[in-house]
């Protein structure tokens, strides 16, 4: 075992609730890692979970008596004890049916009861099978406890028990080690920041019905808005058209275009003090566009022409007094020197690169691997990993950078307003 203060949750209290899924075995993992880490659990399993693992082996592994019961013969009322004594109570694997009830305040057994009566910070971990996840239901859930402060972490995508391939997989044992170290010790380093943050793609219109995007999802850009609010920043996220939920706490601004996203960022860039530029703007758009539909075939379709869009980092990078300016690259080859080009061209402070041909790091995925350059020159190449997990080792980097402002030479950490 390694020394007590290499343990990151040592003396933690760590309520675990296990539910029927497949995936119930993947939380005896969980539990031994987690007791070596020196977090104390507690271990609460559904009567459907017993079907998968005995509550004997996590009683071996955890020390302690799993609860199962909300009507068994004891002195304590273990739905307000249990909770009552923990940090912070995670739900490894967390089925449709325990999203359903924890969002709408069921409680028929001892683990949803627990749930109306926890306190504590809750993190719950989806596994499901047969496109599940994607039902209506199921998101309606998901975004309702989002929206109470819940982590509802993301499944992931692979084969299920089914034998169909979806996304359902219960996500990997460090992403949920990752978000109970985040929900206990919650880092508060980015107090003084103001951060505007574009994510998202840009939509131009070649008619009222098509328009030219690209393939960004935003999640790279939800994810770091959501890391800056949760470290204590003001966040405004000026967004293009995504399928995503705005992170709680974070000013919400919608766009479209590439001119209307420069507007949106360029009236509010002299109140930030950092700004991230992780959208995807479109590089060009058509020049004439079309106020009626064209039709299938017309040679205006055919040949479509094209102007560029306004440089958005340019101008702000003009417009700068002191704002440490963060840009993105997405590229499919020779990433560091092409992120090494365009943070010269655009004076920018660090520079995101990412290989978006690269497994798992596209556009669109729940994960990216990316280096990292600042102004300095120096590199910092990071392995795949969760958007969310990416986005706090990016604010780790910006927070570490000192800036010069316009005339005099006056360097001052970021941080200190």
């Amino acid at each position: 075992m390694p020394p007590a203060a290499n343990l990151r949750f040592l003396g933690k209290r760590i309520l675990l609730g296990v539910s029927g899924s497949i995936a119930a075995y993947k939380a005896v993992g969980l539990v031994r890692d987690l007791v070596q880490e020196g977090a104390e659990v507690t271990v609460v399993m559904t009567e459907s979970a017993t079907r998968f693992v005995r509550p004997l082996t996590f009683e071996v592994l955890s020390g302690h008596s799993v609860a199962t019961d909300l009507f068994a013969a004891s002195q304590e009322m273990l739905h307000l004890t249990l909770p009552e004594r923990a940090d912070v109570m995670v739900i490894a694997p967390a089925t449709a049916n325990v999203l359903a009830k924890c969002a709408l305040g069921l409680a028929d057994d001892l683990l949803s009861t627990i749930l109306l009566s926890a306190g504590c910070p809750l993190i719950l971990a989806p596994a499901m099978d047969g496109g599940m996840w994607d039902h209506a239901a199921v998101k309606a859930h998901t975004e309702t406890l989002r929206g109470r402060g819940v982590t509802v972490l993301e499944p992931e995508e692979g084969p299920l028990a089914s034998g169909r391939v979806g996304r359902g997989r219960l996500t990997e044992e460090r992403v949920i080690l990752a978000a109970i170290e985040a929900r206990l010790s919650p880092r508060r380093d980015w107090v003084c920041q103001r951060v505007l943050l574009s994510a998202g793609p840009t939509q131009e219109a070649i008619d009222p019905v098509r328009y030219i995007s690209n393939r960004s999802s935003g999640k790279m850009g939800y994810a770091v808005a959501q890391a800056a609010r949760e470290r204590g920043a003001e966040v405004v996220l000026v967004s293009g058209p995504t399928a995503l939920e705005v992170p709680r706490g974070v000013e919400h601004v919608p766009v479209c275009t590439a001119e209307e996203m420069g507007k949106a960022l360029i009236s509010r860039f002299a109140w930030s003090t950092v700004v991230i530029m992780a959208a995807a703007v479109a590089d060009v758009r058509p020049k004439r566009p079309s106020p009626e539909k064209i039709k299938k075939g017309a040679t205006s379709l055919q040949r479509l022409e094209m102007e560029p869009t306004g440089d958005i980092l340019e101008m702000l990078a003009k417009q700068r007094t002191s704002q440490v300016l963060v840009g993105f690259a997405a590229e499919t080859g020779h990433v560091i020197e092409h992120a090494k080009e365009k943070l010269g061209r655009k004076g920018l402070d660090l520079i995101v690169g990412n290989n978006i041909a690269a497994e798992g790091s596209g556009f669109g995925t729940d994960t990216n691997a990316a280096v990292l350059v600042d102004r300095d020159g120096h590199v910092t190449q990071l392995d795949l990993m969760p958007k969310r997990i990416l986005a706090d080792r990016i604010l780790d980097a910006v927070l570490g950078l000192a800036w010069t402002s316009k005339g005099p030479a006056q360097t001052r950490p970021l941080g200190k307003m």
